[in-house]
């Protein structure tokens, strides 16, 4: 496989992400005393930030590949939302299809001094997607579907992703053979039959399965479990310092397996790993690869993603720098 054709056959390909938009707000500071009122520290603010998260972060992943997106997804008649749509739009993505609602946007905030964590506050709604909403974005869904070569579903469960919209989504990509890619969340696995691919961690592969992955032999039999629940074509597996599984089938009955070793050099910070996985399958499988190729690729941005603190995004230099000398 040449991995450098396929990673600049990203440039143009176009890809349609569905999913919880979050607005992701750092406030940095410094410690230097306790307060008097109660035992915590007292932080002096130094600076503050925002960043794309969940599916808006997808979103990033393939914006810095080369890619271009158009995303559905809900936020608030707020002023985060107002940032959210702002932050999307520079980047180049296009937000028509995202809808605003009295439910606040999703934010997440992060307190940090001396560079660790202190606190996080989280503001949200996750009251189900229906009604008109619902409505509004499987239309937009329909017909954005047409000029896309890929869907990404990025369920965070802050209520978008629902069963009716998955089984819409999926009649709608059956008609056209479209590939769906699923990152999914514990307690939905049962939202995503039928779709193309999922690409659950090894903790939620787990749950998801009903299998405790402890070696090999329980790995191997949760794949085969959620590719026979969810009656979907694949299933990548994702391992951290182990590496991915994907399965896939391989005949009327049977399913291939392929264990793809990590290409992480070091770990730093795994925020938004997933994220950046779910992006690079979905992009190099559009531009040609196969699902294990593309698998290949995705293992080598998540390692270099991993390598920064903060959600972070490879480019096509830097994957095509880490893919140097890899064979299939």
């Amino acid at each position: 496989m040449d991995f450098v054709k396929i990673i600049n056959s990203f440039t143009g390909k176009r890809v349609l992400i569905i999913g919880d938009l979050i607005l992701d707000r750092y406030i940095l500071g410094k410690v230097s005393r306790i307060s008097p009122e109660a035992p915590v520290p007292v932080v002096e603010v130094t600076d503050e930030s925002f960043l794309l998260g969940g599916a808006a972060n997808v979103a990033n992943n393939i914006i810095a590949l080369g890619g271009k997106v158009s995303i559905a997804g809900i936020i608030g008649k707020d002023t985060a939302g107002g940032i959210l749509r702002e932050l999307l739009e520079k980047r180049g993505v296009n937000t028509e299809g995202i809808i605003e609602d009295r439910r606040p946007t999703t934010v997440k905030t992060r307190v940090i001094a001396h560079n660790q964590q202190v606190v996080r506050f989280d503001r949200e709604d996750l009251k189900k997607l229906e009604g008109r909403n619902l409505e509004n974005l499987l239309g937009y869904v329909k017909k954005a579907m047409q000029g896309h070569d890929a869907v990404i579903v990025s369920d965070y469960k802050k209520g978008v992703i629902t069963p009716a919209l998955i089984k819409a989504l999926v009649l709608y990509a059956k008609s056209r053979g479209a590939f769906i890619a699923v990152d999914p969340k514990v307690g939905h696995f049962h939202f995503y039959k039928k779709v193309s691919v999922i690409t659950p961690n090894l903790m939620e592969a787990s749950q998801g399965s009903g299998i405790e992955i402890k070696d090999e032999k329980s790995l191997m039999k949760a794949g085969r479990a959620l590719m026979s629940r969810l009656s979907c074509k694949s299933v990548l597996i994702t391992r951290g310092e182990d590496g991915m599984s994907l399965f896939e089938k391989s005949g009327a009955r049977e399913v291939k397996s392929t264990h793809i070793p990590t290409a992480a050099k070091k770990v730093f910070d795994v925020t938004g790993a997933g994220d950046t996985v779910i992006a690079t399958l979905a992009l190099a499988h559009t531009a040609g690869a196969t699902l294990e190729d593309a698998a290949r690729i995705a293992n080598h941005a998540a390692g270099i993603v991993v390598g920064e603190v903060g959600t972070a995004a490879a480019t096509p230099d830097l994957l095509v720098k880490s893919l140097k000398g890899t064979k299939k």
